[in-house]
């Protein structure tokens, strides 16, 4: 049986929670969206939390929510799924591609400096592999240029940055809940901040720009029924349904944490003696939510140890192509050379299984299977 290198883990207590909505009279903004929100606004520690339909909708609501348009520029990774930087530029932003640090992967604060301008709106970060970026650092470099960080958590909700939970520290996060990640809603995101205007704006964006409160209208005596669009926004509403399964996914979050710290650390006592591969690394002042495993396979070898690996059903993963590499970005002029270093990590990097239901003999394979291919 193939092990995927990455999948959800649903209980007894996932399925009653989605089938508890189903026979109730809310299958969509209900209760339990809000149920949702307040909890996960609990887990990190902050007043509010927004739940969206997915990830990437999460990160459009934080782009919109800081008015990025033509003319502006957004400061990021390319190291990263192409969401990061697509829902931005779909907002007409010119996206700035900044070179990643060579032991963490994530974004390398010099690099932000560098790249930031007049133009510069919103720097992101992303936390690759779930090992959160230099938070701190990037917010201090953001704010100095009149920008705000925006921290894309898709990867680390669980993760704790110099003892604080991820989600709360820059003045905007977005989690993404899709299957691989470390819990699940089936599709979903979360937009967080501490902002309360920032919050009320991604709350209406996500609401279709629709205004009911009485308070607010332009026209409030045309009746009961009257509500008013005063600015465009989407449907990017999370259903009940989704949110059930979140809520108690959500409830398992430091269960999934140690499951997955486990693994690293197995992975780690056992490749720690093959040669031609590099382990990830950890700096002492984080705590990672451990997202998926990348190792670094020297020598030109990374092609044909993922085809070895692939024959023998472990459906080992490549995390990612650089973003600027992708034919949309190619037609708009990015051209490779651009980042030498995530270049570099792209052209070795290969993903192990990392995920909740991944047993010991399931890694044990994994290993054996690894160590087979590099000789």
């Amino acid at each position: 049986m193939a092990i995927p290198y990455g999948h959800q883990s649903i209980n007894d207590d996932d399925i009653a929670a989605v089938v508890e909505i189903l026979r109730s009279d809310w299958l969509t903004m209900g209760p339990t969206h809000a149920s949702f929100e307040a909890a996960l606004a609990s887990v990190v520690g902050i007043p509010e939390a927004l739940v969206t339909t997915s990830g990437t909708a999460a990160l459009h609501c934080a782009y919109m929510a800081a008015g990025i348009g033509p003319g502006d520029e957004v400061v990021t990774t390319p190291m990263t799924f192409v969401a990061t930087a697509a829902t931005a530029a779909h907002e007409g932003a010119t996206i700035k591609f900044a070179d990643i640090d060579e032991v963490t992967r994530n974004i390398d604060p010099k690099a932000v400096e560098a790249a930031l301008s007049e133009r510069t709106k919103v720097v992101t970060a992303v936390d690759y592999a779930g090992h959160p970026a230099d938070l701190d650092e990037l917010l201090d470099i953001a704010h100095r240029s009149g920008a705000l960080l925006l921290e894309d958590a898709a990867h680390s909700i669980g993760s704790v940055y110099r003892g604080r939970p991820v989600g709360g520290i820059a003045d905007m996060t977005e989690f993404s809940f899709f299957p691989t990640k470390n819990m699940t809603s089936g599709e979903g995101g979360a937009f967080l901040s501490t902002d309360p205007d920032l919050i009320d704006r991604v709350r209406l964006f996500r609401g279709q720009g629709m205004i009911r409160d009485r308070s607010r209208l332009r026209n409030p005596d045309e009746g009961g029924w009257h509500q008013e669009v005063h600015s465009f926004g989407l449907n990017y509403r999370l259903p009940d349904i989704l949110c059930a399964l979140g809520l108690s996914q959500l409830s398992r979050l430091q269960e999934f944490k140690a499951h997955r710290a486990a693994l690293y650390d197995r992975y780690n006592a056992a490749l720690s003696d093959l040669d031609g591969i590099v382990l990830p690394a950890k700096r002492d002042d984080v705590d990672p939510m451990w997202h998926f495993y990348p190792i670094r396979v020297r020598d030109g070898q990374r092609k044909r140890v993922y085809n070895h690996m692939r024959e023998n059903e472990i459906l080992v993963q490549v995390n990612y192509i650089p973003v600027y590499w992708h034919p949309v970005f190619e037609d708009l002029g990015y051209r490779r050379g651009m980042c030498p270093v995530a270049e570099g990590f792209y052209e070795e990097e290969l993903s192990l299984p990392m995920h909740v239901e991944l047993s010991d003999s399931d890694q044990d394979r994994v290993i054996e299977v690894l160590r087979d291919a590099i000789g």
